[in-house]
């Protein structure tokens, strides 16, 4: 895109303004039907994209990489921010247990679906991370928009999510060498071990440093402290960047470790505007990098995910209610919270398209994830209406919302 008269920064700088601004109507827009914002701020990039005919906004989508790249370390921050080991181990075993459950029966799904499409172990792996692990942001914003966290099932849901949070990490450590295509076993076993010994020590660091680095970033200053945990979050994904581990586990570790700190609460209000700036940036950049047209390639196989993904979920919230001794609604609320996929679904096809996989996993996972962030909420929205049109419900009394 040119503007008349305007220098090359300038350009820059208007097309990043009004990509942001797009992405912001877009999202409006779906607010008032009920839609969240990720599918929107994706919708966005697709339509002003190279590769939509009409208005195109952004004709080279790595012109905002960088600016992308920031986005996804704010966003694997915040999560690591967010988690809590203390709340991991009052859940104990039943806790544990179920995040398990959900995890084997997503990721198992995903990996055999992966494989049934013949596309290739790698892909295989990176559809099962894809299909078998829920959108955090949906789930918690449903969890508040539909007022349901005063229901005894939404602590299950929020402990289910601390888990995947966990093994995401782990998960990311495992996949890195595949996707960095190590040469034979002995060298992804170094991979490995480099990017395990990373995360061990940056554990380490959480369990007993999070003292010495909370007096690092600590000070009265707001201005200061954003500087200082920003500073350390860009700067240790970048150092992780460069041990060929993801850069986005050296993020999502340093929330890790801030979230033992004594500036924790502050730190999480300064860090919300910036993520929810960044993150829309790395949405709609990633719809820039989606072709409409490969869509109907991948059609099919999205439609029978997204099956299956239902069927999945729904199961996997029955078995999780009947451990914890819940009713039928409270199995469809979970199942059906939890169904949302999102960001870490597109944080792991921005990974496929730089380690140059198959060029259908990422219209896969973006066309996929745009139907189930948008299936997902409206589902979980008419739960209780669901599970009152189950012949089994129908005589019982009208179920809590």
């Amino acid at each position: 895109m040119s503007i008349p008269g305007g220098s090359t920064m300038g350009e820059e700088l208007f097309v990043l303004g009004a990509g942001l601004v797009a992405a912001a109507v877009f999202a409006r827009v779906g607010r008032r039907i009920g839609l969240p914002t990720i599918p929107l701020f994706m919708l966005a990039g697709v339509v002003l994209g190279p590769h939509t005919p009409g208005l195109e906004l952004v004709e080279h989508p790595d012109d905002l990489a960088l600016l992308a790249k920031v986005g996804l370390i704010l966003l694997l921050f915040h999560l690591g921010l967010e988690l809590s080991f203390g709340e991991l181990v009052a859940g104990g075993r039943r806790l544990l247990s179920v995040g398990a459950i959900y995890l084997a029966l997503n990721m198992g799904t995903g990996i055999l679906f992966g494989l049934a499409l013949g596309w290739g172990t790698a892909e295989a792996l990176v559809l099962a991370g894809a299909i078998g692990i829920s959108s955090s942001a949906i789930a918690s914003k449903l969890l508040t928009e539909l007022r349901r966290l005063a229901n005894p099932e939404s602590r299950l849901i929020l402990g289910i999510i601390v888990v995947e949070d966990v093994f995401l990490a782990l998960y990311l450590a495992v996949l890195q060498p595949i996707l960095g295509d190590a040469d034979g076993v002995g060298e992804y076993l170094l991979q490995s071990g480099r990017a395990f010994a990373f995360l061990l020590g940056l554990a380490a660091v959480a369990r007993w440093g999070s003292r010495l680095v909370g007096r690092l970033v600590d000070t009265r200053d707001d201005e200061l402290l954003t500087v200082c945990f920003v500073g350390l979050a860009v700067g240790v994904a970048g150092l992780a960047e460069h041990l060929g581990v993801s850069d986005a586990i050296g993020a999502f570790m340093v929330g890790l470790v801030l979230a033992e700190s004594r500036s924790r609460e502050r730190i999480e209000r300064l860090v919300l505007p910036l993520r929810d700036t960044f993150a829309a940036m790395f949405f709609f950049w990633f719809g820039l990098t989606i072709d409409p047209s490969d869509a109907a390639s991948v059609a099919l196989p999205v439609a029978v995910a997204v099956l299956l993904s239902l069927v999945v979920n729904v199961v996997a919230g029955l078995i999780a209610a009947r451990i914890h001794g819940y009713g039928p609604e409270a199995a469809a609320n979970v199942g059906l919270t939890i169904l949302g996929r999102g960001e870490f679904s597109l944080v792991l096809a921005s990974l496929a398209a730089a380690a140059g996989l198959d060029p259908r996993v990422t219209p896969f996972v973006a066309l996929y994830v745009l139907v189930l962030a948008i299936v997902g909420p409206l589902l979980a929205t008419r739960s209780a209406s669901i599970v009152r049109r189950l012949p089994a419900n129908r005589a019982q009394v009208p179920v809590r919302t």
